[in-house]
């Protein structure tokens, strides 16, 4: 029997070639859920430009971006949590509020996800990026 990925906790350091390697987690979940290549070319290039994005906001008591995949079986989630009051990746508190009605290259960027979440608790934030796959996928 064969272990199937579940959910993947990844810590890398503000490099390009690590955030092309995030992007290919995402490309391996989507890839399992049966997700057509448009959509995964799509998702993982969100998910570079997260990363991208978000080693801006690395510092040297955090030197390093931490980014979780799970696979559900009606979706696939990536979050990428940080500390402190800063505002999330790619302007994502924007991006979030705007979902229903926004525009612009934000927007573009994370179109191959279904729904952009920011949240924060306690001097933590979190930024989840929401993939629905089989009869339960759609824009939320």
């Amino acid at each position: 029997m064969a272990a199937e990925l579940k959910s993947l906790l990844l810590h890398i350091e503000a490099d390009p070639r690590l955030a092309a390697a995030a992007g290919g987690v995402v490309r391996y979940l989507a890839d399992a859920a049966g997700i057509e290549n448009d959509a995964i070319a799509r998702l993982q290039s969100a998910v570079i430009a997260a990363c991208s994005e978000a080693f801006e906001h690395l510092t040297a008591d955090h030197p390093q971006l931490e980014i979780a995949f799970t696979r559900f079986s009606d979706r696939i989630e990536v979050a990428l949590p940080h500390l402190g009051d800063d505002p999330p990746a790619v302007g994502l508190d924007a991006t979030a509020g705007l979902a229903a009605h926004g525009t612009g290259s934000i927007q573009v960027v994370f179109a191959g996800f279904d729904r952009v979440q920011y949240e924060t608790h306690r001097g933590a934030g979190v930024t989840r990026l929401t993939k629905y796959i089989g009869q339960a996928s759609g824009k939320i």
